[in-house]
């Protein structure tokens, strides 16, 4: 793999700031942020007012943390413009989520918040290793879902030839890599994955393609996968992170040279870490909640938006702005069985340790008596023989027991019986019986 360390001259000013220069920086945009929300989002004044609290009580970052939460359901309870920041005519894009469970949560953007995008995620590629002139193949969705034109903007404000694949389509998927010969690509990393089957499908060893750099992101990666795609394509495997309430990818990102944590560009987002449960500020270091607040969002600003990712604070290394962790898991996607608390990146970790299976594996959560069960399903590899992933599957049953200390049912399955997909990968399949 190349080396794409940075020259100094490369970076933003703010990437190398002192301490004190980036918080006073942060608290004269935090009171501009508090107050245009209060001022213009009825959901903030009224929650505001019912706190006792104003904007002219921000003094210092620490007030921050006097003010209320906002939540996805206060998203969805001003579905569509509720809690936009000024005249509809002055948005000019608007994002949604799928909508999935329940009212969708839109999002809007002014254009300078659509500049302000473009300069986060071109810092974030250029943080993973892209430079100008490089060819940059996007494998993420298009449409109301963020990451397509959010990676599209950012890529050609670095300066990179962007080839707009959006998902789906893997045949043609693989021949625009062969044919274009980009260097980077931005994708989910499981839909990578199925880009990697399908070019083993047609005798291509995934190896010997132009890529040098993926930046993956949309859904928690361990490192373990990390490695796995690494070793598979011979490239570096950077992550991205983002959520469309806070703006979308490009709010955090690995730098290629240390892969320690992503750097979270706090000129524009700042970041707290709360215990789940009481909601407390918890110290840097500690495990928690991730909640932001925005700081120079003009349609929908956010004030202490709750993600429900889970990771902690770090300091920085290869950027003078703190790391968050490489997200673990959510809270809404944690698995409680008979008492214990699983993520689904925690399977993924124990499953790449075991050499006949592969990563493509669904958590199904079944009810068949008065308790709950969990059956992993994960597909066998292509080189492993059907008695070989048997014993596999044995072995990881006695994995998750003895690492995470439940027992679950392993269901190994044929390659490419789990449905791909082309964006974020389900990894929970609830089919226990409704209450």
């Amino acid at each position: 793999m190349l080396d794409l360390n940075p020259g100094p001259g490369d970076l933003d000013p703010v990437e190398t700031a002192s301490t004190d220069e980036l918080r006073a920086l942060q608290l004269d945009r935090l009171r501009w942020s508090v107050r245009h929300a209060y001022d213009n989002v009825a959901r903030y004044r009224r929650s505001f007012d019912e706190r006792g609290v104003h904007p002219d009580d921000i003094t210092s970052l620490d007030d921050l943390a006097t003010l209320p939460f906002t939540t996805k359901a206060d998203l969805r309870e001003n579905y569509p413009f509720g809690m936009f920041a000024v005249p509809r005519e002055q948005v000019v894009r608007v994002h949604a989520s799928s909508g999935t469970t329940g009212r969708p949560t839109v999002v809007g953007y002014t254009r300078e918040d659509l500049d302000v995008w473009a300069d986060v995620v071109a810092r974030s590629i250029r943080a993973a290793g892209g430079r100008a002139g490089h060819v940059l193949h996007n494998a993420y969705g298009y449409g109301l879902f963020t990451g397509g034109l959010g990676a599209h903007a950012g890529a050609e404000k670095l300066g990179c030839t962007v080839v707009p694949v959006s998902g789906g389509m893997t045949e043609r998927q693989v021949q625009l890599i062969q044919d274009f010969r980009p260097d980077i690509i931005m994708a989910t990393p499981s839909y990578v994955l199925s880009i990697i089957e399908e070019m083993q499908r047609q005798g291509i060893d995934p190896r010997s393609t132009s890529l040098k750099v993926g930046i993956f992101g949309a859904e928690p990666w361990t490192n373990d996968m990390r490695r796995e795609v690494e070793q598979r394509l011979d490239m570096h495997a950077v992550d991205i992170y983002g959520l469309s309430e806070v703006i979308g990818p490009g709010v955090a990102s690995e730098c290629v040279e240390t892969k320690d944590g992503l750097h979270i560009w706090e000129d524009h987002f700042y970041p707290e870490v709360i215990d789940p449960v009481t909601g407390a500020v918890l110290p840097d270091g500690e495990e928690g909640e991730l909640v932001f607040t925005s700081l120079t969002k003009r349609a929908m600003p956010v004030i202490r938006y709750r993600t429900r990712d889970l990771t902690r604070l770090l300091p920085g290394t290869a950027r003078s702005v703190r790391r968050m962790e490489k997200i673990t898991g959510r809270t809404d996607d944690m698995i409680i069985l008979r008492g214990v608390n699983l993520f689904p990146t925690q399977i993924e970790e124990l499953i790449l340790g075991v050499p006949a299976l592969s990563p493509h594996f669904q958590c199904v959560l079944t009810r068949p008596g008065t308790l709950d069960a969990l059956t992993v399903v994960v597909e066998r590899r292509e080189s492993a023989a059907a008695g070989v992933a048997a014993d596999a599957g044995a072995h990881l049953r006695t994995l998750v027991k003895n690492s995470i200390g439940v027992s679950v049912d392993v269901d190994v399955v044929e390659p490419a019986a789990i449905e791909r997909s082309v964006g974020k990968m389900k990894r929970i399949v609830d089919k226990r019986p409704r209450r």
